[in-house]
């Protein structure tokens, strides 16, 4: 009997025409195809790929498997997903990777709409960095991951579906205030691997900020803001988990961070993955998170 993981990857070197596309399209290292596709020759008996020049292309004999294997991998396919979507949201399970202000002011939500619409479902939630929470959804510990970029970008290997704009503010004693009119003051920052943007912002205004205080807890740097020891910037979601009084929230125009849901794999996600999605996006759509805050 043909092992349907050689199948699998022999259908997908006869879609994107190369081991290396096939290997990235799959999550496969290029060394686990190609010794799937020599297993695959093995057991069939029949040369299945011959190199032209730097690259390869299937013989008649490999054509035809390839065309047969696609046809048994997506009835395959097929047959799992409807089985899944018959039984998937009845029970199961969801895994989400979210950073922290995320996990504070909107999955609450989504988690209740799931709860309220698919309660057999088990939501787990990890509170992790943006790059930490994709690594965990690259090795498959997590089904769906919520991050933020500061740039349009998103890493190529992913599924990302923009969420929302999540305005930064500045952070000071009086409403109204540009990052200009503190090129002279004490400034209170994240660590050095997280404030690059910031810096990137006050630069792009014309001076270098000067960073006395360092912390990333939200509670500390409104503090240190209300007692008169520097200003910030802040995004609107942690602004919604925390408000000191006595502190001013003014939007800073062309500075903000876009939130992603990053999901891995060929669509359609899994009905649990699915569930939490459709729940999330009502939970976007309810809290209105990219909304500058209120000064």
């Amino acid at each position: 009997m043909l092992d349907l993981v050689r199948l699998r990857i022999l259908a997908a070197i006869a879609a994107h025409g190369s081991v290396t596309q096939a290997a990235k399209h799959l999550s496969y290292s290029q060394p686990a195809v190609s010794h799937h596709l020599a297993r695959l020759e093995a057991e069939t008996g029949a040369r299945l790929v011959q190199r032209v020049g730097r690259g390869i292309r299937l013989t008649p004999e490999g054509a035809h498997l390839a065309r047969r294997a696609a046809e048994i991998v997506g009835r395959v396919d097929t047959a799992a997903a409807e089985l899944s979507a018959m039984v998937g949201l009845r029970t199961g399970r969801v895994r989400v990777a979210g950073f922290q202000s995320a996990l504070a002011a909107l999955i609450p939500h989504a988690a209740a709409t799931l709860r309220r619409d698919h309660p057999g479902i088990e939501l787990h939630l990890a509170d992790a960095h943006p790059q930490v929470a994709l690594d965990l959804l690259r090795d498959g510990q997590v089904d769906a991951a919520v991050i933020f970029r500061y740039d349009d970008t998103t890493p190529d290997d992913i599924r990302a579906t923009h969420l929302f704009d999540d305005p930064m503010h500045l952070l000071s004693l009086r409403a109204g205030e540009t990052l200009r009119d503190h090129r002279d003051a004490d400034w209170i920052a994240g660590c050095e691997n997280c404030r690059r943007e910031f810096v990137d912002a006050c630069e792009r205004v014309g001076f270098t900020p000067h960073v006395a205080y360092t912390s990333d807890d939200v509670i500390v740097e409104q503090a240190l803001v209300a007692a008169g020891m520097g200003v910030a910037t802040m995004p609107g979601l942690s602004l919604r988990t925390h408000r000191a009084p006595g502190i001013e929230a003014t939007p800073l125009p062309d500075f903000r961070r876009r939130v992603y849901l990053a999901t891995y794999g060929d669509p359609p996600d899994p009905p649990a993955t699915a569930a939490f999605v459709a729940a999330l996006r009502q939970a976007v759509a309810e809290v209105r998170p990219g909304e500058a805050a209120a000064g």
